[in-house]
């Protein structure tokens, strides 16, 4: 049975996104890869910058079978099997890293999890480092498209804890863990990446 997953907007985004990735990775080293999900982003990734080491990760075991999956397909000297990894814990099973990737989770998962990606990010990265999100987000001066706000009303009767998060909060949260934001681009659909690096 294969335990490949597919995510169409994984699909639709990885192109957008690796252009963003282009002007914001370094040029060598290892890229962390947060909630990496079915893996298809981790491969399309891999194959952009055959110069940096891509290391997936996920808590959850049916991401991670779907990840290994495709890993073992693609057969890629620069793609790791995925690890486990719960961004809100207190320890992580890698010691560094060039960059940290994170694509929809800070609003699939507790707020927790987005301050624990922040404190781990700040015990890898060395300075300047670049620390990237990709997703839905609210921002006081910019109107939120309806389909946004449906989202997030989906997202609330899901899981109390999860939901759009305001962009100030997030700003806030990386600054108290030593980031700036350094880049916003607005992405198709409604979404953003994000830039922050650390001081």
């Amino acid at each position: 049975m294969n335990a490949r997953r597919e995510s169409p907007a994984a699909q639709r985004n990885r192109a957008p996104i690796a252009q963003v990735l282009v002007e914001e990775l370094p040029e060598s080293g290892l890229v962390l890869e947060i909630a990496s999900g079915t893996g298809e982003h981790a491969v399309h990734f891999a194959r952009e910058f055959r110069d940096l080491k891509w290391q997936p990760s996920d808590p959850d075991p049916q991401a991670r079978a779907s990840i290994a999956a495709y890993v073992e397909d693609a057969a890629l000297p620069n793609l790791r099997a995925p690890i486990t990894l719960d961004a809100s814990a207190g320890q992580w099973p890698i010691a560094e890293a060039a960059a940290l990737l994170c694509v929809n989770m800070v609003h699939i998962s507790p707020w927790e999890a987005t301050g624990g990606m922040f404190a781990g990010a700040a015990r890898l990265l060395d300075v300047a480092a670049p620390l990237v999100l990709y997703g839905p987000y609210i921002e006081a001066d910019v109107k939120t498209a309806p389909s946004n706000l449906a989202f997030d009303e989906s997202l609330k009767m899901r899981d109390p804890r999860w939901g759009l998060r305001d962009l100030a909060d997030v700003d806030a949260l990386a600054a108290a863990n030593g980031f700036e934001r350094t880049q916003r681009v607005a992405m198709p659909a409604n979404n953003l990446m994000l830039v922050y690096r650390k001081v």
